[in-house]
C-alpha cells in the first residue's frame, strides 16, 4: 500500500487567529491534528507543541523501529508519546500564568502497510470514505456526545445544541489523558480526513462526502475544497483537514496482474 498526503488550514472568518495544528511526515506515515483551546495565543501553543512534539517522535520512533511493526507497539508508542507530549503541554502551562488553562484536542496516527493505528482526544474527529461510503471513525469526547449516548438527544437535536464545544478529554488539561486507540484495515481506495470542528460543525457529512468523492478535483484541491466549504458556511471557527489516499504500491499491483494472468491461462 502506499498513500498521498495532503492537509489545509485556515483561520476562518470570525477568529483572530489560528489555535489549530497540522503535521505530517510521508516517509513514516505519521500524522497529526490538533485544535487548541485557551486564552490569548494559549490554545495556538498547545497544540503547536503537541503535534510537532508528535510528529518529530513518533516519526523518529518509525524510523528506528524498521518495517517489522506490530499494531500492539504502534498503539503503545503512540500512548507513551501522547502522554509525554500532554506532560508538556501542562506543565508550560503551569508554569506561565498566559498559559494557563491551555489545551488542545488531538487526532493522530500512523500508517504502517495496510494497517492504520488511530488515536484521539477531544472532538476532532477522523472520517474514511470507502467505496464512496462516508463514515466517522472516532466517536467525539464531549458532553454532547455523552447526551447522545444517554439518549437524552437525538442526533438531530444535537446539530442545534448550544454545548457543542464542551469536551470531556484534552491534551495538556491535567497530568494525564486518555488517549483512545483504534486499528483500521486499510483498503486500496480508502480516503482517510483528519479533522477540527471547524469543518464538521459547519457543514454536513454528506457534503463532506461529496467533496471527498470529487475525483476530479487532486487531493489538495479537495483538501481546500472542505475548507472553502466550511468558510462559505459561515467560518466561526479555524479549520484545518488531512487526507490520507490508500493506493495499491507498483509491486502490489503488478502482482494481482500476474496473479490474474495465472488463473486466466487455467
Amino acid at each position: 500500500m502506499k498513500y498521498e498526503f495532503a492537509a489545509s488550514t485556515d483561520m476562518g472568518r470570525a477568529r483572530q487567529n489560528n489555535e489549530d495544528a497540522v503535521a505530517f511526515t510521508a516517509e513514516t506515515g505519521v500524522v497529526v491534528l490538533a485544535d487548541g483551546m485557551g486564552g490569548y495565543n494559549a490554545g495556538e501553543v498547545a497544540s503547536g507543541m503537541t503535534t510537532a512534539f508528535l510528529n518529530a517522535e513518533l516519526s523518529r520512533w518509525v524510523g528506528q523501529a524498521g518495517k517489522k511493526l506490530a499494531v500492539s507497539d504502534i498503539k503503545r508508542a503512540i500512548s507513551i508519546c501522547v502522554g509525554n507530549a500532554n506532560l508538556s503541554v501542562f506543565n508550560a502551562a503551569n508554569s506561565n500564568p498566559s498559559y494557563q488553562g491551555m489545551g488542545t484536542t488531538l487526532v493522530v496516527g500512523i500508517l504502517h502497510q495496510n494497517h492504520f493505528v488511530v488515536g484521539h482526544i477531544g472532538d476532532s474527529r477522523a472520517y474514511r470514505l470507502r467505496q464512496d461510503q462516508l463514515q466517522q471513525i472516532t466517536k467525539d469526547h464531549s458532553m454532547l456526545q455523552e447526551q447522545i449516548d444517554a439518549g437524552l438527544i437525538t442526533l438531530e437535536q444535537a446539530q442545534f445544541a448550544a454545548n457543542k464545544n464542551l469536551v470531556t478529554r484534552a491534551v495538556g488539561v491535567g497530568a494525564y489523558v486518555d488517549t483512545e486507540l483504534n486499528d483500521y484495515e486499510v483498503e486500496a481506495g480508502d480516503l482517510y480526513l483528519f479533522c477540527s470542528d471547524g469543518l464538521s460543525d459547519m457543514i454536513a457529512d454528506s457534503v463532506i462526502a461529496d467533496l471527498l468523492r470529487n475525483r476530479n478535483n487532486s487531493l489538495q484541491a479537495r483538501a481546500a475544497a472542505l475548507v472553502d466549504a466550511a468558510n462559505a458556511a459561515g467560518g466561526r471557527d479555524n479549520i484545518s483537514v488531512l487526507l490520507i489516499e490508500a493506493q495499491a504500491s507498483p509491486a502490489g499491483q503488478g502482482l494481482m496482474a500476474q496473479l490474474g494472468k495465472l488463473f486466466s491461462s487455467k
